[in-house]
Protein backbone atom coordinates (compact mmCIF):
# COMPACT_ATOMS: atom_id res chain seq x y z
CA UNK A 1 0.00 0.00 0.00
CA UNK A 2 2.81 2.42 0.83
CA UNK A 3 4.06 2.22 -2.77
CA UNK A 4 0.74 3.50 -4.15
CA UNK A 5 0.38 7.24 -4.52
CA UNK A 6 -1.66 9.15 -1.99
CA UNK A 7 -4.66 9.57 -4.27
CA UNK A 8 -4.77 5.84 -4.99
CA UNK A 9 -4.66 5.02 -1.29
CA UNK A 10 -7.50 7.46 -0.66
CA UNK A 11 -9.62 5.77 -3.32
CA UNK A 12 -9.05 2.34 -1.81
CA UNK A 13 -10.47 3.49 1.52
CA UNK A 14 -13.90 2.45 0.30
CA UNK A 15 -12.74 -1.13 0.79
CA UNK A 16 -12.24 -2.96 4.08
CA UNK A 17 -8.69 -2.81 5.42
CA UNK A 18 -8.04 -6.43 4.46
CA UNK A 19 -9.35 -5.98 0.94
CA UNK A 20 -7.54 -2.67 0.47
CA UNK A 21 -4.23 -4.31 1.40
CA UNK A 22 -4.92 -7.24 -0.91
CA UNK A 23 -5.92 -5.02 -3.83
CA UNK A 24 -3.06 -2.58 -3.24
CA UNK A 25 -0.47 -5.37 -3.19
CA UNK A 26 -1.71 -6.73 -6.51
CA UNK A 27 -1.80 -3.26 -8.09
CA UNK A 28 1.80 -2.64 -7.04
CA UNK A 29 2.81 -6.05 -8.35
CA UNK A 30 1.01 -5.47 -11.66
CA UNK A 31 2.67 -2.11 -12.13
CA UNK A 32 6.11 -3.50 -11.38
CA UNK A 33 5.98 -6.23 -14.05
CA UNK A 34 3.74 -4.73 -16.76
CA UNK A 35 6.68 -3.94 -19.07
CA UNK A 36 8.64 -7.16 -18.53
CA UNK A 37 5.84 -9.69 -18.07
CA UNK A 38 2.43 -8.36 -19.19
CA UNK A 39 0.82 -11.78 -18.71
CA UNK A 40 1.79 -11.85 -15.04
CA UNK A 41 0.61 -8.25 -14.66
CA UNK A 42 -2.72 -9.32 -16.14
CA UNK A 43 -3.09 -12.05 -13.49
CA UNK A 44 -2.32 -9.60 -10.71
CA UNK A 45 -4.86 -7.14 -12.12
CA UNK A 46 -7.48 -9.90 -12.25
CA UNK A 47 -6.81 -10.68 -8.60
CA UNK A 48 -7.21 -7.00 -7.71
CA UNK A 49 -10.55 -6.87 -9.52
CA UNK A 50 -11.77 -9.89 -7.55
CA UNK A 51 -11.92 -7.74 -4.41
CA UNK A 52 -11.93 -4.18 -5.72
CA UNK A 53 -14.04 -4.21 -8.85
CA UNK A 54 -15.89 -1.02 -7.90
CA UNK A 55 -12.69 1.06 -7.71
CA UNK A 56 -11.84 2.72 -10.99
CA UNK A 57 -8.07 2.30 -10.82
CA UNK A 58 -8.53 -1.43 -10.44
CA UNK A 59 -10.60 -1.65 -13.61
CA UNK A 60 -8.07 0.64 -15.27
CA UNK A 61 -5.21 -1.69 -14.33
CA UNK A 62 -7.02 -4.72 -15.74
CA UNK A 63 -7.93 -2.83 -18.91
CA UNK A 64 -4.35 -1.77 -19.56
CA UNK A 65 -2.99 -5.24 -18.79
CA UNK A 66 -5.59 -6.77 -21.11
CA UNK A 67 -4.52 -4.35 -23.84
CA UNK A 68 -0.87 -5.19 -23.35
CA UNK A 69 -1.66 -8.91 -23.62
CA UNK A 70 -3.78 -8.35 -26.75
CA UNK A 71 -7.10 -9.18 -25.07
CA UNK A 72 -8.67 -6.29 -26.91
CA UNK A 73 -12.36 -6.97 -26.21
CA UNK A 74 -11.66 -7.17 -22.49
CA UNK A 75 -9.52 -4.05 -22.64
CA UNK A 76 -12.38 -2.11 -24.20
CA UNK A 77 -14.86 -3.39 -21.62
CA UNK A 78 -12.65 -2.63 -18.61
CA UNK A 79 -11.57 0.81 -19.79
CA UNK A 80 -15.18 1.71 -20.56
CA UNK A 81 -16.02 0.69 -16.99
CA UNK A 82 -13.16 2.85 -15.73
CA UNK A 83 -14.58 5.76 -17.72
CA UNK A 84 -18.07 5.27 -16.29
CA UNK A 85 -16.78 5.17 -12.72
CA UNK A 86 -14.25 8.01 -12.98
CA UNK A 87 -15.87 10.18 -15.64
CA UNK A 88 -12.50 10.46 -17.42
CA UNK A 89 -12.12 9.62 -21.14
CA UNK A 90 -8.30 9.63 -20.87
CA UNK A 91 -7.98 6.07 -22.16
CA UNK A 92 -9.95 6.72 -25.34
CA UNK A 93 -6.76 6.28 -27.43
CA UNK A 94 -6.24 2.78 -26.02
CA UNK A 95 -9.89 1.92 -26.61
CA UNK A 96 -9.58 3.10 -30.21
CA UNK A 97 -6.41 1.09 -30.77
CA UNK A 98 -8.11 -1.94 -29.24
CA UNK A 99 -10.90 -1.56 -31.80
CA UNK A 100 -8.22 -1.63 -34.49
CA UNK A 101 -6.78 -4.74 -32.88
CA UNK A 102 -10.18 -6.40 -33.11
CA UNK A 103 -10.39 -5.55 -36.79
CA UNK A 104 -12.85 -2.66 -36.36
CA UNK A 105 -10.98 0.42 -37.63
CA UNK A 106 -14.23 2.20 -38.45
CA UNK A 107 -15.17 2.20 -34.78
CA UNK A 108 -11.84 3.83 -33.98
CA UNK A 109 -12.64 6.57 -36.49
CA UNK A 110 -16.06 7.03 -34.89
CA UNK A 111 -14.40 7.59 -31.50
CA UNK A 112 -12.41 10.43 -33.05
CA UNK A 113 -15.69 12.14 -33.85
CA UNK A 114 -17.32 11.45 -30.48
CA UNK A 115 -18.02 14.12 -27.82
CA UNK A 116 -15.57 12.39 -25.48
CA UNK A 117 -12.68 13.13 -27.84
CA UNK A 118 -13.18 16.86 -27.32
CA UNK A 119 -12.71 16.37 -23.56
CA UNK A 120 -9.23 14.89 -23.88
CA UNK A 121 -6.09 16.66 -22.75
CA UNK A 122 -4.01 17.91 -25.71
CA UNK A 123 -1.44 15.09 -25.52
CA UNK A 124 -4.17 12.43 -25.32
CA UNK A 125 -6.04 14.08 -28.19
CA UNK A 126 -2.95 13.90 -30.39
CA UNK A 127 -2.41 10.28 -29.34
CA UNK A 128 -5.97 9.50 -30.39
CA UNK A 129 -5.35 11.27 -33.69
CA UNK A 130 -2.30 9.09 -34.37
CA UNK A 131 -4.36 5.98 -33.68
CA UNK A 132 -7.15 7.22 -35.93
CA UNK A 133 -4.66 7.95 -38.71
CA UNK A 134 -3.64 4.31 -38.46
CA UNK A 135 -7.29 3.26 -38.58
CA UNK A 136 -7.81 5.36 -41.71
CA UNK A 137 -4.82 3.61 -43.25
CA UNK A 138 -6.36 0.25 -42.30
CA UNK A 139 -9.36 1.33 -44.37
CA UNK A 140 -6.98 2.39 -47.18
CA UNK A 141 -8.09 5.99 -46.70
CA UNK A 142 -4.52 7.19 -46.92
CA UNK A 143 -5.19 10.81 -47.82
CA UNK A 144 -7.55 11.20 -44.87
CA UNK A 145 -4.99 9.55 -42.59
CA UNK A 146 -2.24 11.89 -43.73
CA UNK A 147 -4.50 14.91 -43.36
CA UNK A 148 -5.07 14.13 -39.67
CA UNK A 149 -1.32 14.02 -39.10
CA UNK A 150 -0.66 17.05 -41.28
CA UNK A 151 -3.04 19.12 -39.18
CA UNK A 152 -1.03 18.19 -36.09
CA UNK A 153 2.28 18.87 -37.84
CA UNK A 154 1.24 22.44 -38.55
CA UNK A 155 0.60 23.11 -34.88
CA UNK A 156 3.21 25.15 -33.05
CA UNK A 157 4.86 24.56 -29.68
CA UNK A 158 4.48 20.78 -29.78
CA UNK A 159 6.90 18.87 -27.54
CA UNK A 160 9.76 17.35 -29.50
CA UNK A 161 8.83 13.76 -28.67
CA UNK A 162 5.24 14.21 -29.86
CA UNK A 163 6.37 15.95 -33.04
CA UNK A 164 8.72 13.03 -33.69
CA UNK A 165 5.93 10.48 -33.23
CA UNK A 166 3.75 12.37 -35.69
CA UNK A 167 6.56 12.43 -38.22
CA UNK A 168 7.21 8.70 -37.80
CA UNK A 169 3.50 7.96 -38.23
CA UNK A 170 3.42 9.97 -41.47
CA UNK A 171 6.40 8.01 -42.81
CA UNK A 172 4.74 4.70 -42.01
CA UNK A 173 1.45 5.63 -43.65
CA UNK A 174 3.23 6.90 -46.76
CA UNK A 175 4.97 3.54 -47.05
CA UNK A 176 1.71 1.67 -46.57
CA UNK A 177 0.27 3.79 -49.36
CA UNK A 178 3.17 2.84 -51.64
CA UNK A 179 4.57 6.39 -51.71
CA UNK A 180 8.14 5.40 -50.94
CA UNK A 181 9.79 8.49 -52.44
CA UNK A 182 7.75 10.79 -50.23
CA UNK A 183 8.41 8.53 -47.27
CA UNK A 184 12.16 8.59 -47.93
CA UNK A 185 12.15 12.37 -48.20
CA UNK A 186 10.26 12.74 -44.94
CA UNK A 187 12.33 10.10 -43.20
CA UNK A 188 15.50 12.02 -44.01
CA UNK A 189 14.22 14.73 -41.67
CA UNK A 190 14.08 12.37 -38.72
CA UNK A 191 16.79 12.93 -36.09
CA UNK A 192 19.72 10.60 -36.60
CA UNK A 193 20.71 8.39 -33.66
CA UNK A 194 23.87 9.42 -31.90
CA UNK A 195 26.86 7.29 -32.88
CA UNK A 196 29.46 5.93 -30.52
CA UNK A 197 32.90 7.59 -30.75
CA UNK A 198 35.36 5.71 -32.95
CA UNK A 199 38.70 4.36 -31.78
CA UNK A 200 40.37 7.18 -33.70
CA UNK A 201 39.09 9.63 -31.10
CA UNK A 202 40.53 7.72 -28.16
CA UNK A 203 43.82 9.05 -26.76
CA UNK A 204 46.03 6.50 -24.99
CA UNK A 205 48.55 7.76 -22.45
CA UNK A 206 51.58 5.56 -21.77
CA UNK A 207 52.99 5.73 -18.25
CA UNK A 208 56.53 4.67 -17.36
CA UNK A 209 55.83 2.65 -14.23
CA UNK A 210 59.50 2.36 -13.22
CA UNK A 211 60.05 6.09 -13.52
CA UNK A 212 56.87 6.72 -11.61
CA UNK A 213 58.01 4.51 -8.75
CA UNK A 214 61.36 6.33 -8.61
CA UNK A 215 59.66 9.70 -8.56
CA UNK A 216 61.01 10.56 -12.01
CA UNK A 217 59.25 11.63 -15.19
CA UNK A 218 60.68 10.15 -18.30
CA UNK A 219 58.66 12.55 -20.44
CA UNK A 220 55.39 14.47 -20.28
CA UNK A 221 53.34 12.98 -17.46
CA UNK A 222 49.71 12.05 -18.18
CA UNK A 223 47.54 14.90 -16.90
CA UNK A 224 45.55 12.56 -14.69
CA UNK A 225 44.01 15.33 -12.65
CA UNK A 226 42.76 17.19 -15.72
CA UNK A 227 41.41 13.99 -17.32
CA UNK A 228 39.52 13.05 -14.18
CA UNK A 229 38.06 16.55 -14.00
CA UNK A 230 37.00 16.35 -17.64
CA UNK A 231 35.35 12.96 -17.11
CA UNK A 232 33.60 14.23 -14.00
CA UNK A 233 32.38 17.27 -15.93
CA UNK A 234 31.04 15.08 -18.76
CA UNK A 235 29.30 12.81 -16.28
CA UNK A 236 27.73 15.77 -14.53
CA UNK A 237 26.53 17.21 -17.85
CA UNK A 238 25.13 13.91 -19.13
CA UNK A 239 23.38 13.15 -15.85
CA UNK A 240 21.84 16.62 -15.46
CA UNK A 241 18.29 16.40 -14.21
CA UNK A 242 18.54 13.06 -12.47
CA UNK A 243 22.02 12.81 -10.97
CA UNK A 244 20.77 13.85 -7.58
CA UNK A 245 18.03 11.28 -7.65
CA UNK A 246 20.35 8.54 -8.85
CA UNK A 247 23.23 9.42 -6.54
CA UNK A 248 21.49 10.30 -3.30
CA UNK A 249 18.64 7.82 -3.22
CA UNK A 250 20.32 4.41 -3.33
CA UNK A 251 18.89 3.48 0.04
CA UNK A 252 15.43 4.61 -1.02
CA UNK A 253 15.58 2.61 -4.23
CA UNK A 254 16.82 -0.45 -2.37
CA UNK A 255 13.98 -0.07 0.11
CA UNK A 256 11.42 0.28 -2.69
CA UNK A 257 12.82 -2.73 -4.51
CA UNK A 258 12.55 -4.83 -1.36
CA UNK A 259 9.02 -3.56 -0.76
CA UNK A 260 8.01 -4.25 -4.35
CA UNK A 261 9.45 -7.75 -4.20
CA UNK A 262 7.73 -8.45 -0.90
CA UNK A 263 4.40 -7.18 -2.22
CA UNK A 264 4.70 -9.27 -5.36
CA UNK A 265 5.76 -12.39 -3.44
CA UNK A 266 2.95 -11.98 -0.94
CA UNK A 267 0.44 -11.50 -3.71
CA UNK A 268 1.62 -14.53 -5.64
CA UNK A 269 1.48 -16.76 -2.55
CA UNK A 270 -2.21 -16.02 -2.21
CA UNK A 271 -4.33 -18.68 -3.87
CA UNK A 272 -6.81 -16.08 -5.06
CA UNK A 273 -4.64 -14.82 -7.93
CA UNK A 274 -6.61 -16.83 -10.42
CA UNK A 275 -10.03 -16.89 -8.83
CA UNK A 276 -13.14 -15.46 -10.42
CA UNK A 277 -13.78 -11.77 -9.61
CA UNK A 278 -16.38 -11.08 -6.95
CA UNK A 279 -17.23 -7.57 -8.13
CA UNK A 280 -20.66 -6.59 -9.29
CA UNK A 281 -19.35 -6.68 -12.85
CA UNK A 282 -17.33 -9.93 -12.73
CA UNK A 283 -14.40 -10.37 -15.01
CA UNK A 284 -13.58 -13.88 -16.12
CA UNK A 285 -10.30 -15.32 -17.26
CA UNK A 286 -10.93 -14.46 -20.87
CA UNK A 287 -9.01 -16.62 -23.36
CA UNK A 288 -6.45 -14.88 -25.50
CA UNK A 289 -8.02 -13.61 -28.67
CA UNK A 290 -6.92 -14.59 -32.12
CA UNK A 291 -3.71 -12.94 -33.30
CA UNK A 292 -4.57 -9.30 -34.10
CA UNK A 293 -3.48 -7.52 -37.25
CA UNK A 294 0.21 -6.67 -37.28
CA UNK A 295 -0.50 -2.94 -37.32
CA UNK A 296 -2.25 -2.87 -33.98
CA UNK A 297 -0.14 -1.17 -31.31
CA UNK A 298 2.43 -0.22 -33.93
CA UNK A 299 4.17 3.14 -34.15
CA UNK A 300 0.90 4.60 -35.34
CA UNK A 301 -0.83 3.17 -32.32
CA UNK A 302 -0.31 3.76 -28.64
CA UNK A 303 3.02 4.70 -27.13
CA UNK A 304 3.95 2.57 -24.13
CA UNK A 305 5.70 5.24 -22.14
CA UNK A 306 2.83 5.95 -19.76
CA UNK A 307 1.38 2.50 -19.29
CA UNK A 308 3.20 1.64 -16.08
CA UNK A 309 2.37 5.02 -14.57
CA UNK A 310 -1.29 4.49 -15.37
CA UNK A 311 -1.31 1.11 -13.65
CA UNK A 312 0.34 2.53 -10.53
CA UNK A 313 -1.52 5.86 -10.32
CA UNK A 314 -4.92 7.42 -9.72
CA UNK A 315 -7.61 5.31 -8.21
CA UNK A 316 -11.10 6.62 -7.60
CA UNK A 317 -13.50 5.82 -4.85
CA UNK A 318 -15.58 2.75 -4.69
CA UNK A 319 -17.09 0.47 -2.11
CA UNK A 320 -15.99 -2.92 -0.99
CA UNK A 321 -17.05 -5.38 -3.63
CA UNK A 322 -17.56 -8.05 -0.98
CA UNK A 323 -20.37 -6.12 0.65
Amino acid sequence: MSMLDREARERLRGLTKENAQFVGAHLVAAGSVIDDDPELAYKHAQAAVSRGGRVDVVREALGIAAYRTERYAEAIRELRTFQRISGSPEHLPIIADSERGRGNPRRAVDLWQSPDAAKLAPADYIELGIVVAGARADLEEYDAALQVLQDFSEATKLPADIRLRILEARVEILRRAGRDEQADSLESKLPQPKTQPSDDNIVVFEVDEEADEAGETGGAAAPSGDIESAFAHEADASDDGFAGEAGDSDDEFAHEADASGSARDAALENDQVGREPASEAPVTNAPREEQPPAHASSSIGIADMSTTDSVNEATTGGQDSDE
